[in-house]
């Protein structure tokens, strides 16, 4: 697991399995972590970490539902996991699916885990909406396209934007079930604001990106969508994430969309 400081409140830690980021942001003594890594060795040292760098978490966020952004809980159980109102829709429409999700992904990684995945207490929050962390209050705004559910969180004071599973460096769009088109690309257009006002945005695959490269990329994922609208079977990838598992995700969405 990589620790990069992208502000003095704010530290972005990355997963070595996908590039998941888990991002922690603090306002004076109170501190809320964004999203997890994934392997246990990971999440048993996220506590620590986060401690010796002077962020105490007092709450837990999750962008989505998807399971490899719910593992917080593994190493804070005694913390409540916030989610927008979709996502815990969702999470009661489908109960025990992140876990069983989970349960595939650390087979096919060879992952054995002390304890199982509770979610314990899910607050949902409404989104967009406002949510208060010490001083300052994180703005959420709902990005729904890739998955049905999700929201991205802005803390404006320090101009950092985490996003979910969007405008990533090393992954294209990915339409995922419950996701759309239509859906995404709504997303992109409420990002562009949001994006272009930061300093830094994260992405929930990948690295910490500056304004312009996340505009870039922006830019470059809609361009995708526009070419898998059009059915392509071999489109452009932006550099970077032309890579045979991209290349297996545009199949994917091609299905899809049927």
């Amino acid at each position: 697991m990589r620790a990069v400081s992208v502000d003095p409140d704010a530290l972005v830690l990355t997963s070595l399995l996908w590039s998941t980021t888990a991002t922690a942001i603090r306002a004076g003594e109170e501190a809320m972590l964004i999203d997890s890594p994934y392997f246990p060795d990971e999440l048993e040292l996220l506590p620590s970490v986060l401690s010796q760098s002077g962020f105490e978490a007092s709450a837990l966020l999750a962008t989505h539902g998807d399971f490899d952004h719910l593992l917080g809980r593994l190493a804070f159980p005694e913390l409540a996991l916030g989610v927008a109102q979709e996502t815990a829709l969702r999470l009661r429409a489908e109960p025990g699916g992140a876990q069983r999700e989970l349960r595939a992904a650390d087979a096919e990684h060879y992952v054995h885990r002390p304890r199982p995945l509770s979610l314990g207490q899910v607050e949902s929050l409404p989104v967009p909406g406002k949510l208060g962390l010490g001083e300052h209050e994180l703005e959420l705004h709902p990005t729904e396209g890739h998955t049905a559910d999700g929201m991205a969180a802005l803390a404006p004071w320090l101009g950092v934007l985490v996003c979910g599973d969007y405008l990533s460096d090393v992954e294209i769009p990915m339409i995922s079930p419950g996701g759309s088109l239509v859906a995404y690309r709504a997303t992109l257009a409420r990002l562009e604001p949001l994006v272009a006002g930061a300093q830094t945005v994260v992405p929930g695959h990948g690295s910490p990106r500056d304004r312009d490269a996340a505009l870039a990329s922006l830019e470059q994922d809609g361009g995708y969508l526009d070419a898998l609208e059009r059915g392509e079977e071999r489109p452009a990838l932006p550099a970077g994430r032309d890579s045979m598992r991209q290349r297996a995700v545009h199949a994917e969405n091609l299905r899809a969309l049927g």
